[in-house]
């Protein structure tokens, strides 16, 4: 049996498939498999590798870390899926990368609520608008926010501090508007002690994020976006580890003296006051 037999004979079988999508997935996977195997002329203890590299994978996830996306974030692949799902979506807010550290039942907050109540940082106000393409503000939109602490870490990976730490989300009101206080986000590396941060050092490639605040925004009748709201100037803007950066994402994070923000709000230390809107595409 000849190389293209045996990749005729695997796709003969998996024709056989009832499900149409996954029929087509599963051929695809096999011709682009087998062709990298071919092309690369992979040996038996290089596919041996791969198979170790993916079980060591496995066993470092867990409920409070996912190293599988974490792997698919430093391949590119989470930002080219993101890319392929919102080709339709001109006009609205650019997506990116949900990342490995987005839990779920965040703490609904009052609109100007602090998700950094305690927390060492220089202090930001974020506010904004949320509109659909067409300019109308979109009432009741929910923003699900979370980032890191001062240090780079996830509250998930400082469980001896408590969970629910900077996240929150947040209502628009009737006029689309939104506004809460938190920390200037902070460059951080991504977890590095497991197999992805090894396949990193063993390709050259640094493991910093810059400096962003998370954001799932929801409406009903539109499409909700996944997005980061990222601070200009950061030494990592370029080289981002999971490729998330996209210029229209990027925002000045001007220290402003102490004093009065633009909603009367005193600081006495110095603070960001920033103004993002977001733009949500219509079913």
């Amino acid at each position: 049996m000849t190389e293209q037999e045996l990749t005729d004979r695997v796709l003969s079988r998996i024709a056989g498939a009832f499900d149409p999508r996954f029929r087509e997935i599963m051929l695809s996977l096999v011709k682009h498999l087998h062709g990298f195997i071919r092309e690369v002329a992979l040996t038996p203890a290089e596919w041996r590798a791969a198979i170790d590299f993916l079980t060591h994978t496995g066993q470092k996830c867990d409920d409070k870390r996912q190293e599988f996306i974490l792997l698919s974030d430093t391949l590119g692949v989470s930002m080219l899926v993101d890319a392929v799902n919102h080709r339709d979506h001109e006009g609205a807010t650019e997506s990116t990368v949900l990342g490995p550290f987005y839990v779920e039942d965040a703490p609904p907050m009052a609109n100007g609520a602090n998700i950094a109540e305690g927390a060492a940082g220089v202090p930001t106000f974020v506010s904004g608008r949320v509109t659909d393409v067409d300019g109308k503000p979109i009432a009741g939109a929910v923003l699900d926010v979370w980032q890191t602490d001062a240090e780079g870490f996830y509250d998930v990976q400082r469980p001896e501090k408590g969970d629910m730490r900077l996240r929150g989300k947040f209502r628009t009101d009737a006029d689309g508007r939104y506004r809460f206080r938190t920390i200037k986000p902070v460059s951080y590396p991504i977890p590095t002690d497991g197999p992805v941060g090894r396949m990193l050092n063993k390709i050259g490639c640094h493991p910093y994020r810059p400096a962003h605040l998370h954001m799932i925004v929801s409406a009903a009748s539109h499409v909700p976006v996944a997005t980061h709201v990222f601070v200009a100037g950061d030494p990592y803007i370029d080289s981002d580890a999971v490729f998330g950066v996209k210029p229209s994402l990027i925002v000045d994070f001007v220290e402003q003296p102490a004093g009065a923000t633009h909603d009367g709000t005193m600081v006495d230390v110095p603070y960001c006051d920033i103004h993002f809107d977001l733009v949500l595409a219509k079913r």
